[in-house]
């Protein structure tokens, strides 16, 4: 391997054993090749090309590159100094699960006719997901949520068919069970599926009602919610190591970081005030 070339590849068993990359690649050249599953890639840094489905592709920085399952291609730098890339391997039962759950029946597994795309908005949404799947410390609902949110967005833009969401219906009465119970069990490790039993919705359909009810996901509310209480734990002298694992973050600098960003201070900072 290059110097200049680095991997970082990895599993999450919780997510239906979704494969993970995050890769720099100058001289590789991939051989040809298929995957059981999809690729799904963002690329961050330079230019990929590769030969798939009879023709030549060029993937440049800022890209999204859709394979489908048991489709031939190769991969090789378009670029002098090769290319930085973050790709999903989501199993075909995953997008299927996915295309079922947003529309609300059964339906055959997605086929993406567009192998490069060109869409910032859906590329940074992308790339925070990936970056959410590489931090161990985030939580299981947070993982869950980013999946299966994004993977649904990319479907209605660029499957062939773009199915449409099922119709949207004001679903208060779950949702408030849902905010009710986050903020009963703020410190716990919830899933999607536990809160999606909760509201009597499918999960994708949690997501959505979560978000226009409330203006943000359910993995952020819980977020919320945690710093809502650190902030009365430190103002009474609790260190913050001891706020961080009462409130329910992994560590110290995962609770410090959501802090910061929430209430704009440090936590150490914030309890040495509030102390005097």
């Amino acid at each position: 391997m290059s110097a200049h070339e680095h991997i970082k590849f990895w599993h999450d068993a919780t997510l239906s054993n979704l494969e993970l990359l995050h890769a720099t690649y100058v001289t590789h050249t991939f051989a040809p090749h298929t995957h059981e599953g999809y690729v799904i890639g963002v690329i961050e840094q330079g230019a990929e090309q590769f030969a798939y489905r009879r023709s030549q592709h060029v993937a440049p920085v800022g890209s999204i590159v859709f394979i489908n399952p048991g489709e031939m291609h190769t991969g090789s730098s378009a670029a002098e100094h090769g290319w930085t890339y973050r790709t999903l391997y989501p199993p075909v039962e995953l997008l299927q699960r996915a295309v079922s759950d947003l529309t609300g029946r059964t339906r055959a597994i997605p086929f993406f006719a567009e192998a490069v795309v060109h869409d910032p908005e859906m590329m940074t949404e992308l790339s925070l997901t990936h970056r959410a799947l590489e931090d161990q410390a985030s939580s299981a609902l947070e993982r869950e949520s980013r999946l299966l949110w994004t993977l649904s967005r990319l479907i209605v833009r660029y499957a062939d068919d773009h199915p449409r969401p099922r119709p949207f219906a004001k679903e208060h009465m779950g949702i408030q069970r849902v905010r009710a119970y986050l903020e009963e069990n703020y410190a716990k490790n919830i899933s999607l599926e536990q809160l999606a039993a909760i509201a009597h919705l499918s999960p994708f359909h949690l997501l959505r009602s979560f978000r226009d009810q409330m203006s943000l996901p359910p993995h952020a509310y819980q977020i919320q919610t945690r710093i809502m209480h650190a902030k009365h734990m430190l103002a009474t002298g609790l260190s913050c190591i001891d706020t961080a694992i009462a409130v329910g973050f992994a560590d110290q600098s995962h609770f410090s970081k959501h802090f910061k960003r929430i209430v704009g201070v440090s936590p150490g900072l914030y309890g040495a005030v509030r102390k005097k």
